[in-house]
């Protein structure tokens, strides 16, 4: 057997097998005596039937079968030695004229390869947000709980402070849906007036342009799209079924215990270091979460590098179930392109600064997802033979192997970047990030 390639250019690479008759002749022959030796033919013995008529009968398919077997191996064993970086899989070349009845065989495989480049960490500097929380989130944060502790007492009439329950109705647009919200969610002085004084079974006519201060609150309480959301300016109606004035609970030892657990907390100081310090911990999260990705498209837009995209299309167009057309594998290609480039970026970043995800890493990460989730339900204090064993019946799932090392590898490449990659710290409050990270969207 003789392997040689031939490189088209630095991307593209073509690699011929040429197999000879001594590379299967002895296999192929075993296994049809094999099969002399057990063949039902009707006019034979067992055993007795002469190997001519065994090679007509089954010659040919045993001939292709250990062909294309010590084809795979061969290719594959090939492209481990040679340490070929190659994307997708060999595309076997058509012949037109293939001739299984030849004692010597030649096939042709195209090679997309991976492209040389290299990585940049100390590129355009990405900010990295430190996200403070202020005395005015922390302020609505306690008053929040306040509300949320609090009493609801019925009213008649709605007031300024009311917290109106009801149905909004549009005949235009199909809307039937129900809603509690606080007057101080409307934006305004015209709306809040139409319900202040207005009874309970009450029905008000309402413009949704400018009707609450976050659109969002109309897009969740309507049950439109995000889309349609921003610039919808139709007439709504709203039946009043209930109003309630809402009493806030006093911040005092009983409020604290049920928020904290008795006698954790005393002071209003102390709610306040805790609200402070739990928000600042989900920010965190939020922050890295956006470094992360900001990390990400910055290497995507400046790493350089061509890719084979003509192989890559003819492999997208029959590595499915169902052969693709060549627009559909174009389209294909398109919307997968990015991430490709990640992967290879990625991949190059691993190798580089041999990011390891070990098992015990795993195990640790996995126990470490597990006890936050049970304290979500209560369960503060678990035994470590309670989280092996949870963690256990995990990582015998490789599916859920797969995604928890995708999150450790993300979480690793985190700290890579945040040690290598060229940041620049900013404090902002969380209203500040939003703006800024988000926008209006």
């Amino acid at each position: 057997m003789n392997i040689t390639r031939e490189n088209i250019d630095a991307l593209n690479a073509v690699v011929t097998v040429n197999i000879e008759k001594d590379d299967y002749n002895d296999k192929v022959n075993k296994i049809l005596t094999d099969y002399r030796k057990t063949a039902n033919i009707p006019g034979f013995r067992k055993g007795r039937v002469p190997m001519g008529l065994v090679k007509k009968q089954y010659g040919k398919a045993v001939l292709v079968d250990e062909v294309n077997k010590l084809l795979q191996e061969n290719l594959n064993k090939y492209l481990v030695e040679e340490k070929l970086d190659i994307l997708g899989n060999p595309l076997p070349r058509m012949q037109e004229e293939f001739n299984w009845d030849a004692e010597t065989f030649s096939f042709e495989f195209e090679l997309g390869l991976a492209p040389e480049f290299s990585v940049d960490l100390k590129g355009k500097a990405i900010t990295h947000y430190d996200i403070v929380a202020d005395d005015k989130m922390i302020d609505g944060q306690i008053e929040n709980i306040r509300k949320q502790y609090g009493k609801l007492i019925s009213q008649d009439e709605v007031t300024e402070e009311s917290e109106v329950t009801g149905v909004f109705t549009s005949e235009e647009r199909e809307i039937e849906n129900n809603a509690t919200f606080g007057l101080d969610k409307m934006k305004g002085k015209r709306n809040l007036n139409k319900f202040v004084g207005a009874k309970v079974g009450d029905t008000i006519t309402l413009k949704t342009k400018g009707l609450f201060n976050d659109d969002h609150d109309l897009m969740n309480f309507l049950k439109v799209s995000h889309d349609e959301v921003h610039d919808l300016d139709i007439e709504v109606n709203f039946k009043i079924n209930e109003a309630n004035k809402r009493e806030l609970a006093e911040l005092n030892q009983e409020l604290f215990d049920k928020l904290f657990g008795e006698g954790n907390v005393t002071s209003v100081e102390e709610v306040k270091q805790k609200i402070k310090e739990d928000a600042e911990r989900q920010f965190a999260q939020q922050s890295d979460q956006r470094l992360l990705n900001d990390v990400t498209e910055e290497l995507i837009e400046n790493t350089k590098f061509d890719l084979p995209a003509d192989f890559l299309k003819k492999w997208i167009q029959s590595a499915g179930e169902q052969e693709l057309t060549p627009e559909q594998a174009e389209e294909e290609y398109t919307k997968s392109e990015k991430g490709l480039r990640y992967q290879l970026i990625q991949d190059k970043l691993v190798r580089e600064n041999e990011v390891k995800v070990e098992f015990e890493d795993l195990k640790s990460f996995a126990k470490e997802m597990i006890r936050a989730q049970m304290a979500q339900f209560g369960q503060l204090n678990p035994s470590d033979e309670e989280l092996d064993n949870i963690a256990a019946r995990i990582l015998s799932n490789q599916d859920e192997v797969r995604r928890l090392t995708d999150q450790l590898l993300s979480q690793k490449l985190l700290e890579l970047f945040k040690e290598k990659a060229n940041l620049k710290k900013k404090e902002v409050t969380y209203e500040n990030f939003v703006k800024e990270v988000y926008g209006d969207s």
